[in-house]
C-alpha cells in the first residue's frame, strides 16, 4: 500500500516561477493517480491546492511563514508537527531543503547543483544558502529526487552521494496552459507587447548569468543585421541581477528592437512562445529547462544549448548552438532565414513535448515515497 505522503509547498513565492510550477504540475498528477497525500501551504496558497488536488487535505502553516526566515525555522520544527498529526508516512520537500530531524524518511528535490559548479552565476547569499541546504539534504534525506540524469550524474560528482539512494522524475507540461495558441491569443499577446503584428524572438527567464541573456542580445544584434525586416528581441520574465545586460543594451547599434515586458502571467504564455519566430533560450546550465519544454508545446521553434539536461528535454526536436555570442548570432540567423526548418522544428517539438507528462513524473514519485519508506 502507497505511504501517506506530506507535500511541503509552503515555500511556493509570489511569482510562481518555472521551478514552482513543478510543484502544481506533481500535485495535481498525484491527485488524478489517487496517491493519499497532503499539501502543507501558506494561507494564501490553500484555495488554488483545493482546486489543484480536490482529493488531498490541504493544511496550512502560521501567517509568519510568509517571511523566509521564518519559514526556515518552521520547516524544522512545525512541520514534522503537523506531518505526524495529520498520520503522513513520509514527507517530500520539493525545494532543496528538508527538515533534518523529523522522526519520519524524508523525500527532497535537488534541481540543479550550479551552486557548486557554478557559483559566480548566483548571488553569494543564494548561493551559500543552496550549497549548505543541499550538502543536508542528501546527507539526510531517504530518497534524493532529480529532474534529469545530468543532475544525478553531477550530484554524484559534487557530492559524492549514493546513487542508489536517487531517483529522477522528469517533470511534465500543463496542456492547458501550454499548447499550440490560437490566432486570438498570439494576437492579444502582440497586441499587449505594443509588437502589432510584428515578428520577434522570444526568451523567458530571470536574466541571471546563468541564463546567458547578454550574449544572446549581442548574439541576436549579429543575427538581424542587414536583414530587410528584422524582428524584435521580447525578453519576457521577472527581474534578476545580471549587471551586463544593461551595459549590453547600451551598446546596441540602431535598429536592434529589444522590448521588455516584464512578468507575463501564464494566461499569457501559450501566445508568447506560439506567437514567437523562434524561441531561444541559450542557457550555460539547466536542471532541467522548463520554458524549452513548454515552448515546444506552444509549437515554437526552439534554439537552445547543448548543456547539462536540456538535450534530453529537446532531444532531436530543437536546435543547438554553443553559448557565445558569435555562435548564437549565427544559429539565429540560419533559422530566421529557414522558415522550412522551423516549421520542422515546429512539429517535431510539439510531438516531443507529449512525451513529458505530470502523470508520468507523479507515478515516479510515487515510486520514490516508497522506497522511502522501505528505507
Amino acid at each position: 500500500m502507497a505511504p501517506r505522503v506530506l507535500v511541503d509547498a509552503a515555500a511556493v513565492p509570489a511569482d510562481r516561477g518555472a521551478l514552482i510550477r513543478y510543484v502544481d504540475g506533481l500535485v495535481g498528477g498525484l491527485d488524478r493517480a489517487g496517491a493519499d497525500f497532503a499539501v502543507a501551504c501558506q494561507r494564501a496558497d490553500a484555495e488554488r491546492y483545493g482546486r489543484l488536488a480536490p482529493s488531498a487535505r490541504i493544511v496550512t502553516g502560521p501567517p509568519a511563514i510568509t517571511h523566509r526566515a521564518v519559514r526556515l525555522a518552521w520547516e524544522q520544527t512545525g512541520l514534522p508537527v503537523l506531518a505526524r498529526r495529520i498520520g503522513a508516512e513520509v514527507i517530500h520537500a520539493p525545494f532543496y531543503s528538508i527538515p533534518i530531524r523529523s522522526g519520519l524518511p524524508t523525500v527532497v528535490t535537488v534541481h540543479d547543483v550550479t551552486a557548486f559548479t557554478e557559483s559566480a552565476q548566483h548571488s553569494a547569499v543564494k548561493a551559500s544558502f543552496f550549497r549548505s541546504a543541499t550538502k543536508a539534504s542528501v546527507r539526510h534525506a531517504a530518497r534524493v529526487i532529480t529532474p534529469s540524469k545530468a543532475t544525478r550524474d553531477e550530484l554524484l560528482r559534487v557530492l559524492s552521494a549514493d546513487a542508489t539512494r536517487i531517483d529522477v522524475a522528469y517533470h511534465g507540461v500543463d496542456p492547458d496552459l501550454f499548447h499550440v495558441p490560437s490566432a486570438a491569443e498570439i494576437g492579444h499577446l502582440a497586441e499587449r507587447l505594443g509588437l502589432h503584428g510584428h515578428a520577434y524572438v522570444a526568451f523567458l527567464g530571470m536574466p541571471s548569468p546563468r541564463k546567458n541573456v547578454p550574449n544572446l542580445i549581442r548574439g541576436f544584434a549579429r543575427a538581424v543585421a542587414g536583414l530587410p525586416d528584422p524582428p524584435a528581441l521580447v525578453l519576457g520574465g521577472g527581474g534578476g541581477w545580471d549587471d551586463d545586460v544593461a551595459a549590453v543594451l547600451g551598446d546596441l547599434p540602431c535598429g536592434v528592437r529589444i522590448v521588455r515586458p516584464g512578468y507575463l502571467p501564464f494566461a499569457d504564455l501559450a501566445g508568447f512562445f506560439g506567437g514567437a519566430t523562434v524561441v531561444a533560450f541559450p542557457s550555460l546550465s539547466e536542471g532541467f529547462g522548463m520554458p524549452v519544454l513548454e515552448a515546444m508545446a506552444c509549437g515554437a521553434p526552439v534554439l537552445t544549448t547543448a548543456r547539462a539536461s536540456l538535450p534530453e528535454v529537446g532531444g532531436d526536436a530543437v536546435a543547438y548552438t554553443e553559448p557565445d555570442a558569435a555562435a548564437i548570432g549565427e544559429a539565429l540567423r540560419s533559422l530566421l532565414t529557414d522558415p522550412a526548418r522551423r516549421k520542422l522544428l515546429s512539429e517535431a517539438g510539439s510531438a516531443r513535448s507529449r512525451e513529458f507528462t505530470w502523470d508520468a513524473s507523479a507515478e515516479a514519485h510515487l515510486i520514490s515515497y516508497e522506497r522511502a519508506t522501505e528505507r
